[in-house]
């Protein structure tokens, strides 16, 4: 039996994403089951076809399993061995007017407790979906209010078990204005066949989202319908356009053709990416490919960016800033520090980062190529350390100083941050990412306060008045806010 999951293993919310330890964790998955009924009663095959399922589960080059029924702690244990994290789905009945019956809601709370509870601490839990996919006349009928509380209750029902677990719901397209407040990230279930349909759904699945993550819960082709080729191409895109949107993970519907439901063997549908008889298709090889890829997939080049770091007397949270800004996985980046004459440690903090000390005084004009000459090639080996430099001010103010890392940029694109802020690794790849792929003139995006900090900046932070962003569609602001 595994002993229970410490700190470093759970896996924890880091923004718009999830971290394991000190490194990303993207959930690149696939669903499994339910299967018919065993001697045992649960919903999963023997034992021993687990643990071959479980080792074929990881040639696909994934890390998590979404399971719809509370699998028994020697599944969690064969999980942990094979280093998957599992998505726990809280089966209750949901097709009905559950709110309309205190039995029936209190049958639901019980569901989620015990599963909780039979589950909890364990290593290889990822997180549980307290219900999936409530049908929407229920909703209507009911209130998308009081849904959404209870979704809620439910939330707080498994935090009462285990505080530390991450919980979702799984939504889909009928229902997506059903948003409960207490949801550590957003789960949807999308099945879109066409590529922009799907890209452009699943940005506006992230506005929904906000400042969560957003897990495509479930996503997938039957190979009878569509047939195998057209599943194969669809993948392909799929995988890489959902990782290029900023999703935190994907899980692939399904595992196997071997599937159970509402008490009946389902013989005509094809969703699996291997065969009842475990056979692999050919979207096997797809997916194990793109999952070997992701979430980095290759840009079409990599232009040079110059992130410009402008700082007053930033001394007490400059080398966190710094630090993040030398682990970017960008490979053609420089770092400009203009210091706008702060009075502080700030020229002693840049000399411990080897930064270089640049005392020109550039004017507007003093760049030697125009912007668009600077074509990075498509292919960049190894990510070096970027090139740091410190410029030196009397202080002039935030917008001088920003105005000077422009003239001394020696990048295609310019990147703005702040000294108190921690870039996170990815952020120059999505940034870049999107503005190849979208023709915009500038980008933005979140600020999260980190955890470390205390009441008073949680206070600020939550407090109305501050920037905002305001979007005229699902990708296109009217202004960048706080620039």
């Amino acid at each position: 039996m595994s002993a229970p999951a410490t700190h470093s293993d759970r896996v924890r919310v880091d923004g718009k994403f999830f971290r394991l330890g000190e490194q990303k964790f993207y959930a690149k998955g696939v669903t499994y089951g339910p299967f018919a009924p065993g001697e045992d009663k649960s919903f999963f095959p023997a034992r021993d076809q687990v643990g071959r399922d479980f080792a074929q589960i990881r040639e696909l080059n994934a890390n998590t399993v979404r399971v719809y029924t509370v699998p028994p702690r020697w599944l969690l244990d064969l999980a942990q061995t094979h280093g998957l994290k599992l998505l726990v789905d809280v089966p209750w009945w949901k097709n009905g007017c559950f709110l309309d019956s205190a039995d029936t809601k209190a049958a639901a709370r019980k569901a989620v407790h015990d599963a909780v509870a039979a589950c909890a601490h364990h290593p290889a839990i990822f997180a549980f979906s307290v219900v999936n996919e409530i049908p929407p006349d229920l909703v209507r009928w009911s209130g998308a209010e009081k849904v959404a509380a209870f979704i809620d209750d439910l939330v707080t029902v498994a935090k009462s078990v285990d505080p530390e677990c991450l919980c979702t719901f799984a939504n889909f397209p009928p229902t997506e204005f059903l948003q409960p407040r207490t949801l550590d990230f957003f789960t949807f279930n999308v099945y879109l066949h066409h590529a922009k349909p799907f890209d452009n759904y699943l940005a506006r699945l992230q506005m929904i989202a906000d400042t969560k993550p957003l897990l495509l819960g479930e996503f997938g082709v039957d190979s009878v319908r569509e047939s195998e080729a057209s599943k194969c191409e669809m993948f392909r895109w799929q995988i890489e356009t959902a990782f290029n949107c900023g999703v935190a993970g994907a899980v692939v519907f399904a595992f196997t053709d071997d599937w159970w439901k509402d008490g009946h063997q389902v013989l005509d549908w094809h969703f699996g990416v291997v065969t009842r008889e475990r056979q692999p298709k050919d979207s096997f090889a797809v997916v194990r490919d793109a999952f070997k890829i992701a979430p980095h997939f290759t840009l079409p080049r990599w232009p040079k960016v110059s992130v410009v770091v402008a700082s007053y007397n930033g001394g007490k949270t400059l080398p966190a800033c710094l630090t993040s800004l030398e682990r970017l996985n960008y490979p053609n980046y420089e770092v400009i520090l203009v210091d706008d004459g702060s009075t502080d440690d700030t020229a002693q903090i840049a000399a411990r980062y080897r930064m270089e000390v640049d005392d020109r005084r550039p004017e507007a004009g003093d760049r030697s190529k125009e912007i668009g000459d600077r074509a990075a090639p498509s292919q960049l080996p190894t990510i070096p350390r970027p090139r740091m430099r410190i410029i030196r001010q009397i202080n002039f103010g935030l917008s001088v100083a920003r105005n000077t890392g422009i003239h001394a940029s020696e990048g295609e694109i310019v990147a703005f941050t702040d000294s108190d802020c921690r870039a996170d690794e990815d952020w120059l790849h999505y940034l870049v990412g999107d503005l190849l792929r979208g023709g915009f003139t500038g980008i933005g995006g979140h600020n999260f306060l980190p955890p470390e900090d205390g009441w008073i900046p949680t206070a600020v932070m939550a407090s109305p008045g501050g920037p905002a962003h305001v979007m005229l569609t699902d990708r296109l602001a009217e202004h960048i806010p706080g620039c």
